[in-house]
This record gives C-alpha cells, structure tokens and sequence, in this order.
C-alpha cells in the first residue's frame, strides 16, 4: 500500500507541477470589480513598499505602506497578516507536520528540523502603525496577530505602516535561498502579507504546508538589489535606477492580483517572447544549464503562447499585458503573472508543468479560490484544462486524455485513505490523500459535470463561470449554480455527493432477457445512465436513463426512456428486439469504481 501511496503522489506531483530590460507597462484591466451582490462583496488593499536585499547575508530590510479598504458589513476590531518565512524554523507547525505525517513529502522531509541560525527564515516586525498611531501586536508562528487601535467601520480606509526585517531561508518548500538548481533567490511568500476577510470571517491559516488564500489589490514594489543580479516576477517593470554601494533599486506595479512573486540570479538569461495579440511572454533561466536544458527552454517559448491561446479560447482572455516564466522553487508553483519552475528537465516535462502552472493564472489568480477549503477547485479544474491543452498541442493525442485521472481516482477510492473534498488541505492524514482528492478527483468532478450536462454545456459553463466570477473568490456552490443556468438542470446532488462525501459510483447490468434489461445501482451515488447496447441481429442503439431528481436530460441524441428515481436500486426497461450485449458508459466519462460489471454480453 506504501508503494501505491507514493505513486500518487508522484502523479499529482507530475501534474502539478539575459538582460534586464525597462519594460514600462500599465495594465489595460479596470480596478478591481465590486459585484452587487452582497454575498460576493471584497476586500482591498494597496501595498506600497520599498525593499533593500542584502544577496551575501540572505537579509532584507522593508518598509511598508499598507491602505486597506474594509468593503464588508462588518467592523473590524483586529487584522491579521501572514509571516510564512517564519514556516522555516526548526519547531514551526510545518517542519513538526512533516516529521509526523505519515507520507511526507521528499522535498521537505526533515530538513527544516536541521536548519542553522543563518539558513533559517523568518520575518521579524519591528513596529506597526495604524493611522500614524503605534499599535500592539503579537507573532504566533506564520501569523501576526494585530488589536487596531481603532476598530475599522465599514467602508472606511485604514493605514498600516510597517517596518520589518527578514531572511531568505535554505531553499526547501517553494520559497527560499540556493534551491537545488543553484537558483539564488526564489522570493515567494516573501513579506507580511494581510490575511483575507470574508463573509466566513478572516482567513488567517498558519502556514503548514498547502495552498493560499489573499486580498485582491494594487502592488507598488522598489526593489534594491545587487547591480548584477537579474529580476524577474510579478508586475510591471517601471524603472531601474543607480542605487548605493554596487546595487540597483527596480520600480515594480502590479495592478489587480492578490500576490507579489520574484526571483533573481546574476546568471539569468531573459528572453522575450512576443504573441501577435498579446500579452508578452518573459522566461528567466540559467545560462549555466546544459544545452540540452537550455535548448529545450528555447522551445518552451512558443510552446507557452500555443498553450496561452488554448486558455485564453477555452476558459476566457488573460488580463494582464504580461507573464512569466522563471526558472527557480522547489518544482512547480504559480503566482501572479507568473510561476517558478525547476529547469532542468525533460523537454516534455518542462512543458507539461508550465501547462499546468500557466493555467492557475485564470483558475487561481483570476478566479482566486480559498485554496486552503477549496484546493481541489483551483488544482482540480487546473489539471482539467491543461490536460486537455497538453493533449490539443501534442504530436500524438490521445482520444481520452482523462483515462489516468479517472483511473487514478477509482483506484484510490477503492482504499481506505480517500477523505471527502471539503476536507481543509492541512488536515489529511496522508499527503496522498491530498493529492489525490484536488489535483486528480477535482479534476474528475468537472470532466465528469461534462458527463451529466453535455460537454457542449460543460464547455459553457467554464466560460461563463470565468467571465461571471473573475476577481470574486467563487466557491463550490458558485460553478453548480453556473452549470445550473446553463443546462436548466438541478446539479446541487452532484456537489453533494461526489464533493462532499467518499460515496461511490457503481452501477451494474444485473440481468439481459430477451428485449428486457435490468440495471442496478450498487453504489450510493446517483448518476444519469448512457447504455449502449448490441441487438442479436448486430444493429446498435444508444440509451440515456435520466436522473429522476435532475428534473431534466442533457442534450442527447440517444433514445430517452423513462426516469430512475435513486432510491430504487434497480431498474428495468423494454427494448425493440433482443438484446446480445449492453455497455454502461461506454465513453468512460462516468467515475464508476468498479467497471467490470458494467457490460454484459448474452452467450
């Protein structure tokens, strides 16, 4: 079973994952959208900060201007912001999380339990105030907890000034100094960063090993680095001018994202890719990679605008003038505009993780979902999508795509290790089980959604989702009610059981008797029924078996016949002429866990 574990692992894992040229750009996009509807209402912040790295200790010194806008109904007594260097600690709840859970990821292990007072990373407040007055507050681990001087009333904007201290930890998890491929500063989860407010209340999750969570917003980022070192990352670069003491300060703004990422090496090769229509295409690596690497970095570039057309068709418009590619991390992360990926692979690989990362700038960083309940609606429609794209662009395409998602699901569901999707993503017993339930079961949820609705509506459905919910943090309810408007189906079943519960799919053919079929339901999970069946006389006719509580059929060219009601556990229907063979779902786009009872063939 260990084996089976660390082979999901690896597949989820699989799926996952110059010069220094003044660009001044501005983004065409408006601010950020304030939807009517006061369910979906948002918080704003502008950040303007000012940066001094030091690239021989690891150290950087900050000060930030913070205006944050408190659009909820709500006052506001507290805030809090997230310090996730602070994770690299020996004690922190990520390095005692990875030497206690039962399949721990490789990459950390039990590295951070070793780290020295130098390797560390951390982020040390030195004084906060609100408003010009100092105010108290509090670091536990990964989380400043902050009492306002003033409770923040509804509508009001406040001002948090901060000065702080950091250093960059040894490179473990996604963020930190000399990762693997010698990449010097790979600088995501880098400063205090205001936790989400919602209508759920604050969002203030310790760091401890999964996914995020912020506040839509402005960045206005100056960067003081070493001269010789090249950046790369989130925003627009405005400026680059002469600093003190060999170094350069970078003018950076990054209008409308919820995060700020960068990276930077003196080795870095940048290369510009420009598309016909938009957005430009930056990809940062070392020169110092084999040909073999660097070739294949070479011919990622139009692999990456092909792959940005697919999105930009099939989910909707990128909005943003640019995006970025860096070599750098642990493996395969996105951020805004841009995601860090390790470099030295295979030239499949490389392209299969850049699929994967690009297509999180729509699902995760547009659509922005609360990754920490929801990571299998961000990794799941992810994994959806660039599958398909990987397919679309591949020499030899598959006719189903999705079969290893589906089998890597059904498998797993048979163990005792699933846990339902609404599962927190810090509280699986097995990293496997994580892996398993957002990046392969999340993706099965919208491939099979196709199933139910109609792959001509499921395909609607992302697009109109896209376009309805674009900076408004949706939640599951939030792609059912879209698939609802679009096939005039009721859906809410479908979220309930395969989201938020480990029922199963089974259906069988119990029994073929002359022109009379009789199917059963032996999982708990109710589903409409494509059969396909084979008359003795060699002719084929197509059948579609509605879901009774679906109060609807999705546009079939199948013959219709009557409704099954779930709680009947068979059900029994009359062809034309006698049957010789039957077949339950013969495009495999149903998540049946057991499919060798799902044919019969009449001897």
């Amino acid at each position: 079973m260990k084996k089976f574990l660390l082979s999901l692992i690896c597949l989820a894992l699989v799926l996952s994952c110059g010069s220094t040229d003044v660009v001044a750009q501005t983004s065409s996009l408006p601010t950020t959208p304030q939807p009517t509807s006061n369910s979906h209402w948002q918080q704003h912040v502008d950040y303007d900060m000012e940066i001094d790295m030091n690239v021989k200790t690891y150290q950087y010194a900050g000060k930030q201007k913070l205006v944050y806008t408190n659009n909820s109904p709500d006052v506001l007594n507290r805030v809090y912001y997230h310090l996730y260097f602070n994770a690299f600690q020996p004690g922190s709840e990520m390095d005692v999380r990875s030497r206690t859970i039962q399949d721990p990821d490789p990459r950390v292990g039990d590295r951070i339990s070793k780290l020295q007072p130098n390797e560390i990373g951390y982020i040390k407040v030195n004084s906060l105030k609100q408003n010009g007055k100092t105010i108290s507050h509090q670091t536990v681990g990964t989380v400043l907890e902050v009492k306002l001087d003033q409770p923040i009333q509804p509508g009001e904007k406040v001002t948090f000034d901060m000065d702080f201290d950091a250093q960059v930890p040894i490179q473990i998890r996604r963020s930190g100094r000399n990762n693997k491929e010698g990449v010097a500063l790979s600088m995501t989860q880098w400063y205090p960063k205001l936790a989400e407010f919602d209508d759920e209340g604050w969002h203030a999750d310790p760091y401890i090993g999964r996914e995020f969570h912020g506040v839509w917003g402005n960045f206005d980022i100056k960067l003081t680095i070493d001269k010789d070192y090249i950046v790369g990352g989130s925003g627009y670069l405005q400026s680059e001018t002469k600093a003190k003491n060999g170094k350069k300060t970078l003018h950076y703004i990054a209008p409308d994202v919820h995060d700020f990422s960068w990276a930077a090496d003196p080795d870095y090769i940048h290369d510009v890719y420009e598309m016909p229509n938009g957005p430009t295409l930056n990809f940062y690596y070392k020169k110092t990679l084999s040909k073999e690497y660097l070739d294949n970095w070479k011919k990622l570039q139009p692999k990456t605008a092909a792959l940005m057309e697919y999105f930009n068709e099939h989910i909707g418009p990128y909005p943003y003038k640019q995006y970025t590619v860096i070599q750098g991390g642990d493996g395969g992360m996105e951020y805004a505009m841009c995601t860090l990926i390790t470099g030295e692979r295979k030239f499949g690989s490389l392209v299969g993780v850049t699929a994967h990362e690009l297509a999180h700038s729509w699902f995760q960083f547009v659509l922005a979902f609360n990754e920490a309940k929801y990571g299998w609606m961000d990794e799941g429609f992810t994994t959806y999508i660039s599958t398909l794209a990987e397919n679309k662009l591949s020499n030899n395409p598959k006719d189903n795509p999705l079969t290893r998602l589906y089998l890597g699901y059904t498998n797993f569901a048979l163990t005792d290790y699933e846990r339902p999707m609404t599962t927190h993503s810090d509280r699986y017993e097995y990293n496997s089980s994580y892996s398993v339930a957002t990046y392969v079961k999340g993706a099965v949820f919208l491939a099979q959604l196709g199933y139910v609705i109609g792959e001509d509506n499921l395909k609607t459905t992302i697009k109109k989702f896209f376009t309805d919910f674009a900076f408004k943090h949706p939640k599951p309810i939030d792609i059912i009610r879209t698939a609802e408007r679009v096939s005039d189906l009721e859906l809410n079943w479908y979220l309930t059981d395969f989201a938020q519960t480990t029922n199963k799919i089974d259906y069988g053919v119990k029994s073929v008797e002359g022109k009379s079929i009789t199917l059963e339901r032996i999982g708990l999970i109710p589903m409409p029924i494509d059969l396909s069946v084979t008359y003795a006389d060699g002719s084929t006719e197509e059948f579609y078996i509605p879901l009774q509580m679906m109060r609807g059929e999705k546009p079939t060219s199948a013959t219709i016949v009557n409704d099954w009601a779930w709680a009947m556990p068979t059900y029994t229907f009359e062809t034309k002429k006698a049957v010789k063979s039957v077949e339950i779902d013969s495009s495999q786009m149903m998540a049946d866990v057991k499919r060798d009872n799902n044919t019969f063939t009449k001897e």
